[in-house]
This record gives C-alpha cells, structure tokens and sequence, in this order.
C-alpha cells in the first residue's frame, strides 16, 4: 500500500515567528526560503502544515 504523498514550498521566512511553527518547518524537512519537497500525508504531516500554513504553497 503506497502512501499519498503532499509537495510543500517555504514561500515566506521563519525570521520573528513562535519557535513553535519554526519547529513545524523543520520538521517538515523544510531548510531556506523556495525549498521543495515531498512529505507523506500522515495525520501528524498534515497537523503540521495546517498550523504553518500561512508560510507554505501545498501542492
């Protein structure tokens, strides 16, 4: 069984944000401003975005 899988884009900066959503970027994999990648669609992953969200482009 193959899991669905979300694109997602850093498109604003972590500078001057709660530590707490700067943690979520990281943990998505996410390392400079325009870096791409995959993440699987788990519960925890989409926790994660939607607390971000307004610092991504999900795709």
């Amino acid at each position: 069984m193959t899991q669905k899988t979300v694109k997602v884009t850093l498109v604003k900066s972590t500078n001057s944000r709660l530590q707490s959503h700067r943690d979520c970027v990281k943990g998505l994999g996410l390392r400079r401003l325009h870096h791409t990648v995959e993440v699987q669609a788990t519960p925890e992953n989409m926790g994660m975005i939607n607390k971000v969200a307004y610092l991504l482009k999900v795709e």
